[in-house]
């Protein structure tokens, strides 16, 4: 099976979430065609679902609808990643100052990493409590994002991506991804701010306090410091960290020292959780990604997806009308070759016409529902070159012939109308125009009508007029 991940099998289960609530909202749509091809795939039952949600969404346009809502959700959160690398270079310039006075350590180390830490103490201890629908800067991208959606459809679309991450429990995951993101940026931004202004400005690093004693930062910045120099940054001496009480002149490399604290301290406490926090939340975000067929809307489809059940014995004696009936065998054969049918053609009208050539199919009168389908199913198991539908011109063409017309022409690579004319009778000359009419705004061409005694049979064979 596809990595659950994939965008593609994202995307094929989000269309499949989307046409489910559709249909919940404004009724079942017709997909008599797509049920039909979807049957002729060797999946079961959540890959026809998806098969089936893909085809509809397609025909009723709603994958243009989710490449907006997609496009617009990555622009804003282009657009916070800016603002969070602002925002980060920002707070390490306002902790540094413009280099006038000393820095203090503390206040330094509280700009860059206080509300970093609170939040991140905040994401931890959600994990007590029941997941929410999203939290921190996830819940802002998704505000920002819903306000975009437009129309009855649009507004589906966030909805349906909510259900199936809600669905997947992915919520926390996709969502703690972001908020990680758009904090590792700004703390990103506020290390190469730092970098950039050290190297090229003098600071001063003192601590200034009224109530603690000298040893206290002492501590205080050997136990910060201590895993930061695990990893190779250093940390001030003792005795550096007692004289920079601000009432006396360090050096520079003292000065230095408290660079590289200042930036190890960062790094190792801001950097890296954020960087391990994002990878932890983006590799358990889609892991649960799957169909459930028993949800409302996809349970209905169970028994027209899958084959009929087979049979397990006579449980009673045949009625009258359920006596078994010899039916016309589905064609086989069709791929690569010429298909020529009869729709509801009368007694009177000799079918098949005589002189049919050996290359092509005869696909029999289609007069019953049964019959449409079994030239449906084969159709659509193999497609026909060239199909040449035969029509009684004195028939008035309804909505149900042309949209067989039309189910039928998509399996062929062309497609003509054949009009037979009347043998007699000036009324049913009357409804030519009109079938010519109706076809056209079907989207046939003229030369895809054909109106002759005798069969295109030239056509048909050679694809040829």
């Amino acid at each position: 099976m596809a990595d659950p991940a994939n965008p593609s099998r994202l995307r094929a289960h989000w269309l499949a979430e989307l046409v489910r609530l559709r249909e919940a909202h404004w009724g079942p749509l017709e997909d008599a065609d797509a049920v039909r091809r979807v049957r002729q795939l060797d999946a079961d039952l959540p890959g026809r679902i998806l098969a089936r949600a893909g085809l509809l969404a397609q025909r009723e346009g709603l994958d243009p609808l989710v490449d907006a809502w997609r496009r617009s959700a990555l622009g804003i959160l282009a657009v916070l990643f800016v603002l969070a690398a602002i925002s980060g270079a920002a707070a390490a310039l306002g902790a540094l100052g413009d280099g006038s006075r000393p820095v203090n350590v503390l206040w330094a180390l509280g700009a860059l990493l206080g509300l970093h830490a609170l939040t991140f103490l905040l994401w931890l201890g959600s994990f007590l409590f029941k997941a929410s629908a999203a939290t921190g800067l996830g819940r802002l991208w998704l505000w920002a994002t819903r306000k975009l959606a437009r129309g009855p459809d649009g507004a589906l679309v966030p909805q349906a991506f909510l259900n199936l991450l809600a669905r997947a429990g992915a919520l926390r995951g996709l969502f703690g991804a972001i908020s990680h993101l758009l904090w590792l940026t700004a703390l990103c931004a506020a290390l190469a701010a730092l970098l950039a202004v050290l190297s090229t400005a003098s600071y001063r690093f003192i601590w200034a306090t009224t109530l603690l004693a000298p040893d206290t930062f002492v501590s205080l910045t050997q136990a910060m410091g201590w895993l930061p120099a695990h990893l190779g940054f250093p940390m001030p001496d003792a005795a550096v960290v007692r004289a920079s009480d601000g009432t006396q002149a360090l050096s520079a490399d003292a000065q230095v020292q408290w660079s590289i604290w200042l930036i190890g301290v960062l790094v190792v406490y801001g950097i890296l959780p954020r960087l391990l926090a994002a990878a932890l939340c983006a590799a358990s975000a889609l892991r649960g990604l799957r169909v459930d067929p028993a949800l409302p809307g996809f349970s209905a489809l169970r028994d027209r997806l899958e084959p009929a059940a087979l049979s397990t014995g006579i449980d009673r004696p045949v009625g009258p009308l359920h006596e078994p009936r010899v039916r016309a065998a589905i064609p086989a054969g069709l791929d690569g070759r010429p298909v020529v049918l009869g729709l509801e053609l009368p007694p009177d009208l000799t079918w098949p016409p005589p002189g049919v050539p050996e290359a092509v199919q005869q696909a029999g009168n289609l007069d019953t529902r049964e019959e449409r389908n079994r030239v449906l199913d084969a159709l659509a198991q193999a497609a026909a070159t060239r199909l040449l539908i035969a029509c009684d011109a004195r028939q008035t063409p309804d909505r149900g012939t042309l949209s067989l017309i039309a189910e039928l022409a998509a399996h062929a690579a062309q497609t003509r109308v054949w009009l037979i004319p009347p043998l007699a009778g000036a009324d049913a000359a009357t409804r030519a125009p009109l079938w010519r009419e109706r076809l056209l705004a079907l989207g046939l061409s003229a030369d895809a009508i054909v109106q002759a005694p005798a069969p295109p049979f030239a056509w048909l064979e050679s694809g040829h007029a």
